[in-house]
């Protein structure tokens, strides 16, 4: 449950400049959700974000409803995603990971069951967002697991050095989800499978059809993409 005084500080106004940390607990769990204030840039307000890659473990709750005893209401009434037999980049190991191969629709659907589970307004961040983010933390590739670095694989989420905003892995690990300004969907940042020119704040790509080729569904998931074990995702707080 969100604590009077937790609910007065993230309804502050965020000055430029400012930082702070804040841990957001995950009612029915005991895991808390930590958040960062970006400074404002040109046109976009300073804002809260998750402070590294949204991590299965957190992921886990929401795919398997996995909370314990009462949770707030309009919870249950939240979409979840099919249970995949085989989670994808499994390989690479679980607790601690970055969450990874969820569609965008299922993103979206995480942050609107997490809004209703923490009674806060969580969603994606706009490419704006993410790339403002990015360089505002002045973020480069020695904050980032990418190409023979990252050895083929994930690594647990905030185990490089954290950004000027301390914000971790905004760079590579996993690409991250985003709202385009188009309307569209991006995967922003690059991943743990990029060489250094492809882990830049600018980096982007769309999603590709060969990235859910071997689902054998008809139609293909909205929730998985069994062949994109490069994308998660991390959120932002709205006021």
């Amino acid at each position: 449950m969100i604590t009077p005084m937790i609910a007065a500080l993230l309804a502050l106004p965020l000055q430029a400049g400012d930082r702070a940390t804040l841990e957001v607990p995950i009612p029915g769990t005991v895991m808390n959700l930590t958040l960062q204030r970006v400074p404002a840039g040109v046109e976009i307000p300073a804002f809260w974000i998750t402070a590294t890659e949204i991590s299965w473990d957190l992921y886990d709750i929401f795919v398997f409803s996995l909370e314990r005893g009462t949770v707030p209401d309009g919870v249950d009434a939240v979409a979840r995603p099919s249970r995949p037999y085989v989670l994808p980049g499994d390989a690479f190991g679980h607790a601690g990971r970055p969450a990874l191969g969820m569609t965008f629709h299922a993103a979206r659907t995480f942050a609107q069951w997490l809004s209703a589970i923490t009674g806060q307004r969580f969603r994606l961040p706009t490419e704006a967002e993410w790339t403002h983010a990015c360089t505002a933390g002045a973020n480069d590739t020695t904050m980032a697991w990418y190409g023979e670095k990252a050895a083929g694989r994930t690594h647990p989420i905030g185990a490089l050095a954290p950004d000027a905003n301390r914000v971790h892995d905004l760079l590579g690990n996993t690409g991250e989800w985003v709202a385009a300004r188009e309307g569209d969907s991006l995967v922003m940042g690059g991943s743990y499978r990029d060489a250094a020119d492809r882990i830049t704040c600018s980096s982007s790509q769309r999603q590709r059809p060969f990235w859910n080729q071997t689902d054998p569904q008809l139609p293909k998931s909205r929730w998985w993409l069994s062949d994109a074990p490069f994308v998660g995702l991390r959120l932002v707080r709205e006021p």
